[in-house]
């Protein structure tokens, strides 16, 4: 196994190397990236490693807005999330804001077991309270994959509500901003998305 420090140095040959390539294949794409940013979607989603935003969307750099976190939540009192959230609305005029869930998702799976102590714990009650308001629904499954899968979806589609009702949100939809938001859920056994809840617009 490599050094840490090898570890570290192969991050920044690869990032030459990426760097080079762009150039070669697209002399101006760095210039362009160094304009304004005017990307038309925000993605609010798991910070698992294993679900690359942009990639599994088809889009390039500059075109998706970014926010990730454990378990892909929008917290009411979480101050990160709703400047990134308010900045994607107000400045940089997104038209959709996509809350992504996964299946096999690690702090869906912890919230469900109550197995997480910690800040870790202390996030996940996020989840938790999730499962306590489908309790009934959730327990009649019998398998238990099957229930951290259907957790999975409910948590996608607890979370697209709360951007829903974000004082930035309301806010855009009171002055007929054109903005949707959409609840997807994406399978690492296949690599597709499918839509978790119709997507959402309105004014208030």
């Amino acid at each position: 196994m490599e050094t840490d420090k090898l570890a570290i140095q192969r991050l920044l040959e690869n990032n030459r190397n990426w760097s080079a390539a762009r150039k070669q294949a697209d002399p101006g794409f760095f210039d362009r990236l160094c304009g304004l940013q005017e990307p038309d979607y925000l993605w609010i989603g798991c910070a698992d490693s294993r679900v690359p935003a942009n990639e599994i969307v088809g889009l390039q750099p500059g075109e998706l807005f970014v926010h990730r976190n454990v378990a892909n939540v929008l917290a009411p009192g979480d101050a990160n999330c709703l400047a990134v959230l308010q900045y994607a609305v107000d400045t940089l005029q997104v038209r959709h804001i996509i809350v992504c869930g996964h299946y096999g998702c690690g702090g869906v799976a912890a919230a469900l077991e109550n197995q997480a102590a910690g800040a870790l714990g202390h996030w996940l009650d996020n989840i938790e309270h999730v499962y306590e308001a489908h309790r009934d629904e959730i327990d009649a499954v019998p398998d238990p994959e099957a229930q951290r899968r259907r957790l999975c979806e409910l948590n996608v589609l607890a979370q697209a509500e709360n951007v829903a009702q974000t004082t930035t949100v309301r806010g855009a939809w009171r002055r007929h901003q054109a903005l949707w938001i959409h609840g997807w859920v994406y399978d690492l056994h296949d690599g597709l998305l499918k839509e978790a809840c119709q997507p959402k617009t309105g004014t208030v």
